[in-house]
């Protein structure tokens, strides 16, 4: 996969999408920040009105590094309405929750997940079964310590959108689940999940795992490491 990103480099040098899909690589399946870092840097030197295109991945870079600055200039070129990976949409306010509760700023996480709670709940309230909005909603309560609404609206997005039904979004709803499990203290259910998330596509990787602050409560537990390991290896598709 990578010779394949630097032969489309090779053609469009100068595309900064390309730039940091190639350097996204990195990260994924080795953990190595140092490129997307630099692609960053010099995309923002170079042209600075490329800052919105690459906001996403700039703020998955800066999660990874733990980076204050850099999670603050990357929120600030969000739209409000956040980003949609994997046919999720997940609004900038649940983002600078996460930025937040990485500074240890609770004040402020809580603000902003309570924000990104309200604007879930607003979409759920129209369209009670809309898995996508329920699983961020489900997140939201979970940094906010809502325990029980926190898995049942992550629990009954899985029953509304499995993989069967939509293999991209229902992955990822998954993947959600697990990170809600792991924000409210069921480890063995996150571990439980994480387990079938690593064995099929998903929004998931050896460099996420690695760095990613989705996944902090579980680095103390020997069977996350070992999820660590397996996410490297590739899948076996059916």
């Amino acid at each position: 996969m990578a010779a394949a990103w630097d032969r489309t480099l090779a053609v469009a040098p100068g595309d900064a999408n390309t730039r940091m899909a190639r350097a996204l690589l990195d990260l994924e399946s080795g953990a190595d920040m140092q490129p997307g870092y630099e692609t960053i840097r010099r995309i923002v030197t170079e042209d600075p009105s490329a800052t919105d295109g690459i906001a996403e991945k700039w703020l998955y870079f800066a999660l990874c590094r733990r980076d204050a600055a850099e999670m603050a200039s990357a929120l600030a070129s969000l739209p409000p309405e956040g980003i949609i990976p994997w046919n999720i949409r997940i609004p900038r306010s649940f983002f600078a929750g996460l930025a937040a509760r990485v500074r240890n700023d609770a004040t402020s996480a809580e603000t902003a997940f309570n924000a990104a709670r309200v604007e879930m709940e607003e979409i759920v309230r129209q369209q009670p079964d809309y898995a996508q909005a329920l699983c961020v909603l489900g997140m939201s309560n979970a940094a906010l310590g809502r325990k029980q609404d926190a898995l049942s609206q992550s629990r009954r997005a899985v029953e509304l959108l499995p993989v069967t039904k939509d293999a991209l979004a229902g992955a990822a709803v998954l993947t959600n689940l697990a990170i809600t499990y792991a924000w409210v203290g069921e480890k063995d259910l996150a571990i439980k999940q994480l387990e079938e998330v690593v064995r099929i596509p998903a929004p998931i990787s050896y460099g996420q795992l690695r760095l990613h602050p989705f996944w902090d409560s579980l680095r103390d537990d020997p069977r996350f490491e070992k999820l660590i390991g397996e996410s490297k290896k590739p899948i076996a598709l059916k």
